[in-house]
């Protein structure tokens, strides 16, 4: 249970219901066709344009109010301290954010809110994008969404990538329709940098993807590593080949954008005021329970044709290092199809990989301060859920 400023109330540990997704937050029978919560699973890869919360200086990173900041209902409302004081947001028209960690929940809470309050879903989970992404990334169903609009989702082919500024631009036109339709919308997802770009009004460079360029930085990846291409990025922007970490899609990213716009990418980001009035809701569960139900999800997504999935990606001329195929579940299977590990260790790295995931989206929820903590383990998590819901939209 949440306090008015987003921190669990002491001492107050609801012991785990029996199933763990109550009836109230169900879409169908609450679950999916796999029989797991359909939450969106995403790789620990950022989008193509990452960029860090250093890039965007301390003011697009913790985001925090003071206590006489927050609205007397309780919730956070999206604003955020900077040095020039509190920035209100461009539109007081409402948005709902729904974070948390993998398998929490988000999916199922978003589709009994919106059905509630009127509302539609706008995907901020960078794996929900693809097509032909299905069983691997527990993409919830047509009956799933149980008739709430969706927008956002299946746009973009297994080979296709997608920049940070590019899901922002698109986030933020499927927000402004549903907003002028009359309904609630809900940003739900466990992509961080999606989510910031959004809330926080990012401003980040609009430099489209070259593809002559790409092909030919990541010939040499292929050949010699990607130490060649930090080398690079170093002495021309010492600050994002730090950050980058030798992950070759940031370092490729921050060429990408120096070469057509002649400035390095870690002085190209700031921070605008919030475009919307946002209530966040962050849903949180114990990490032991978290990590066990995450493991059964990995074993449920292998009975229910994960394999097979990667397979048929594959055989269609899908390519192993494709963006669609960094996700979890998908790179860590493609080498037992390949025949290079056995299935059982492929899985065992699928759980890995998704308990480190678990543990950096679990720090995205301590950096947010302004959202409001909902333990899903408390049986009346669903009505706190609904009463701060209601009380944001309300508000004038």
């Amino acid at each position: 249970m949440a306090t008015p400023g987003g921190a669990p109330i002491a001492g107050v540990v609801p012991p785990v219901p029996a199933d763990p997704y109550p009836p109230s937050l169900a879409a169908g029978p609450g679950r999916d066709h796999h029989g797991v919560a359909p939450d969106g699973q995403d790789a620990p890869v950022a989008p193509d344009d990452a960029v860090t919360r250093a890039q965007v200086g301390d003011a697009a990173g913790r985001t925090g109010r003071s206590d006489e900041d927050r609205d007397r209902s309780g919730h956070g409302t999206g604003w955020s301290d900077d040095p020039g004081g509190h920035e209100r947001p461009v539109s007081s028209a409402p948005l709902v954010a729904i974070i948390g960690p993998t398998g929490v929940g988000k999916t199922a809470a978003a589709v009994s809110l919106a059905r509630r309050f009127g509302g539609e879903v706008v995907n901020a989970d960078s794996r929900y994008l693809y097509r032909d992404l299905d069983v691997g990334v527990a993409k919830p169903t047509a009956a799933e969404r149980g008739g709430i609009p969706h927008h956002l989702i299946d746009i973009l082919g297994p080979t296709e990538t997608m920049t940070l500024a590019r899901y922002q631009d698109l986030a933020l036109a499927a927000i402004s329709d549903i907003l002028a339709r009359g309904a609630v919308p809900f940003l739900v997802g466990g992509t961080p940098l999606y989510v910031k770009a959004v809330v926080e009004g990012w401003r980040l460079p609009r430099v489209p993807p070259d593809p002559a360029l790409r092909e030919r930085l990541e010939a040499t990846v292929r050949r010699e590593g990607v130490e060649p291409l930090v080398a690079e990025l170093r002495a021309v922007d010492p600050e994002a080949a730090g950050r980058a970490a030798g992950n070759p899609r940031r370092v490729i990213r921050a060429l990408e954008v120096f070469a057509a716009t002649g400035e390095p990418m870690s002085r190209q980001g700031s921070k605008g005021p919030p475009p919307y009035r946002t209530l966040t809701l962050a849903l949180t569960l114990d990490r032991a329970t978290l990590y066990a139900r995450v493991d059964a999800r990995a074993d449920r997504l292998l009975a229910a044709g994960l394999a097979d999935e990667v397979r048929a990606l594959l055989a269609a001329g899908v390519p192993p290092d494709a963006p669609a195929m960094s996700s979890i579940g998908y790179r860590q299977l493609v080498p037992a199809i390949l025949g290079d590990m056995s299935l059982g260790e492929a899985v065992e790295r699928v759980k890995l990989a998704t308990h480190r995931y678990v543990r950096h989206q679990e720090t995205w929820l301590r950096q947010t301060p302004a959202a409001v903590l909902i333990d899903t383990a408390d049986p009346a998590w669903p009505e706190i859920a609904a009463g701060a819901v209601g009380r944001h939209v309300a508000t004038s």
